[in-house]
């Protein structure tokens, strides 16, 4: 049986970038003592937050939370790779916190497009998954009315004023595809859009490669958190092609029973899943099929 990984699997620029921040902090703090927090867990990915805390980094839920710390308790925060609302930072060192800020730079490009193309009066959209940290962050940057468009069935039933401008961007990690569908749906509407594809390129170039893969390989497994959209967008794409697809977290979630007539496994990551793990499921397929 031959194991085939995909070229770009695990952690991407930004995500690297967000968790090197933190160890750099808690290296840091050895000199300063004060406490390490994340806003929100810095990465989606349960292995990592779990390391962290053990080495002593909490996370806040929100600023609630952070409201009801006494001074001593008060020390570093460090803003998520997923990025936040424009009023938090601000609100925070108001509190009294040190705020680090580890913004992915193609996240922070999406809220420099959406505050200056708000601040013309056009209105927002952004095609992504409502609720998910990066889509609440980046509407707390628009100074105009902001819609959320998750699907081509919500793209059909969007209406605007006549004549109003529309600015549209994308979820970092959104499926590539679904938002070209959106964007298409848009521009037979006949609206007056802007539209600014802010799908990361990494995601772009995974989602191509997983599609690559799966589509000729007899098993596909994907690995990444339970709360990662873009792992769970490269599941969906792997599933379309390859049947036999399984999505896991670490290897303990892995449990095949594979016939005697596969041949190649395929194997891809999301982009906030360490290489450890990912080296640790090859290995294992490898050895034991």
């Amino acid at each position: 049986m031959e194991v085939i990984l995909t070229e770009h699997a695990g952690f991407c620029f930004g995500v690297r970038r967000a968790v090197d921040t933190v160890y750099e902090q808690i290296a840091a703090r050895q000199e300063n003592g004060r406490p390490i927090y994340t806003y929100g867990s810095i990465i989606h990915n349960e292995e990592v937050v779990r390391d962290l805390q053990e080495k002593g980094v909490r996370v806040l839920s929100g600023l609630e939370e952070a409201e009801k710390l006494s001074g001593e308790e008060k020390g570093t925060v460090i803003i998520r790779s997923h990025g936040v609302e424009r009023t938090v930072c601000e609100k925070l060192k108001g509190l009294g916190f040190e705020v680090v800020d580890a913004t992915c730079p193609f996240v922070k490009r999406i809220h420099d497009i959406v505050e200056k193309e708000s601040g013309a009066g056009k209105t927002i959209v952004i095609v992504g998954n409502e609720g998910h940290p990066e889509v609440e962050g980046t509407r707390g940057w628009s100074d105009a009315v902001t819609f959320v468009i998750g699907s081509e069935e919500e793209a059909e039933k969007f209406t605007c004023q006549e004549g109003q401008e529309l600015c549209i961007v994308s979820q970092t990690t959104f499926n590539y595809k679904k938002f070209q569908d959106v964007v298409e749906i848009f521009g037979e509407k006949g609206y007056n859009v802007s539209v600014v594809n802010t799908v990361c390129n990494a995601t772009e170039v995974r989602q191509a490669e997983a599609r690559e893969l799966a589509a000729r390989v007899d098993v596909m497994i994907v690995i990444g958190g339970n709360h990662s959209s873009n792992t769970r967008k490269l599941y969906e794409i792997c599933k379309q092609e390859c049947e036999m697809t399984y999505y896991i977290q670490t290897l303990d979630d892995l449990h095949l029973n594979l016939p005697k007539s596969v041949r190649l496994v395929g194997i891809t990551a999301g982009a906030s899943t360490p290489n450890n793990i990912i080296e640790e499921v090859q290995n294992y397929v490898r050895i034991n099929f």
